[in-house]
């Protein structure tokens, strides 16, 4: 019964052609109902690059950059961080807390910041500690986007 279930989520998967992606931060939907060919993006698990049939799930997105390849190119987004569900029809919804085009980066004042979130990181109490270390996390993949 099960081994039926998932044969069939599988055909359904593999009859598309595309991945059908909606990607949208609380302030902005960026993509909604977009045809695109791959999908890279960093999550808790690893990179991985989301292409159709592939395998329904739900991951946990970090800090870093996401891209939307087409046939036309490729589009890249910085997230902040947020989750994205691979639905079983090859469809897929990202939900970032905050996103931003890569040219919307300020990579001088994430330099500056992330200078100042280092030295915080070593001092202060153990909160002050883990909220600096969090910025810290942000803050280098804000500059490692600068290379995406």
């Amino acid at each position: 019964m099960i081994a039926r279930r998932l044969l069939k989520i599988r055909q359904y998967a593999t009859a598309a052609k595309q991945l059908t992606v909606n990607f949208a931060a609380p302030h902005q939907a960026f993509l909604t109902g977009a045809e695109v060919t791959q999908v890279n993006l960093t999550s808790t698990e690893g990179d991985l690059g989301i292409l159709v049939g592939h395998i329904p799930t739900v991951l946990q997105l970090k800090p870093s950059v996401i891209s939307f390849i087409t046939p036309k190119g490729t589009e890249k987004y910085f997230v902040s961080g947020g989750f994205a569900a691979i639905n079983p029809d090859s469809s897929m919804n990202i939900n970032a807390v905050e996103a931003c085009t890569l040219q919307e980066l300020d990579f001088d004042a994430a330099k500056t910041a992330l200078d100042a979130a280092q030295k915080a990181a070593k001092t202060g109490t153990d909160l002050e500690k883990a909220s600096a270390e969090v910025e810290v996390e942000l803050l280098e993949a804000v500059l490692a986007a600068k290379k995406a």
